[in-house]
């Protein structure tokens, strides 16, 4: 006989996802630090008390959030990697991937435009706390991504001699927030898609430029 627990069980996870985007979508729209947990119920057709019944506390909601961003957007990023590596490019492989990866990255972030609000809002507060944590976590696995994609372009002479590879993933990612700080700024994230192979572009000359003996 099926636990009377397991539909219940089902019910809440639905009702978290559906908080989860309706969180989403309101940060695209508004300062993140804005919305309340009574947005979030009259987005989702419930009333604030239910809200409670499914997260603990408004920072529960926030918490989830990044907990879909990091796994939403690393499955994106790796699967792009991963294909990238095996198809036929004018770039060698693991470029390759890192261009797939770079692209991939800017059109989650059209997608979900309000995921960088979420992030650079709580980076914005001094202290630590369990948001920053996560947004910390989510940054590692994506630097252990793109620092492996840079090792094995190293191994295979790909890039130029003595290259700072730390150095290297720290701009890589820095290219994609500029994009996404100035969509933000001038409100057209759309634009990233034509701006972004351009950027890439100039990432990879600096990785591959040889220095003229």
């Amino acid at each position: 006989m099926p636990s009377p627990l397991k539909p219940l069980k089902q019910a809440t996870e639905i009702r978290q996802a559906s908080l989860v985007e309706a969180a989403l979508k309101l940060a695209s729209e508004r300062n993140p630090s804005g919305i309340t947990t009574g947005d979030l119920a009259q987005a989702v057709g419930i009333t604030q008390g239910a809200v409670f019944r499914h997260f603990a506390s408004k920072e529960a909601i926030w918490l989830a959030v990044l907990d879909w961003t990091a796994d939403m957007l690393m499955a994106r990023l790796q699967a792009a990697a991963d294909s990238a590596s095996h198809a036929d490019s004018e770039l060698r492989s693991p470029l390759a991937a890192l261009q797939a990866v770079f692209i991939a990255h800017v059109d989650f972030v059209i997608a979900y435009p309000g995921v960088p609000r979420v992030i650079f809002q709580e980076l914005q507060h001094a202290q630590d706390t369990l948001l920053k944590a996560r947004v910390r976590g989510l940054m590692q696995q994506y630097r252990q991504l793109v620092a492996g994609l840079l090792q094995t372009a190293q191994a295979q002479g790909l890039l130029a001699p003595n290259t700072d590879l730390q150095a290297a993933a720290v701009l890589f990612i820095g290219s994609v927030q500029g994009l996404v700080m100035q969509s933000l700024l001038n409100g057209q994230t759309n634009a990233m898609a034509t701006q972004a192979p351009g950027v890439f572009a100039i990432y990879l000359r600096g990785l591959i430029l040889r220095e003229t003996p």
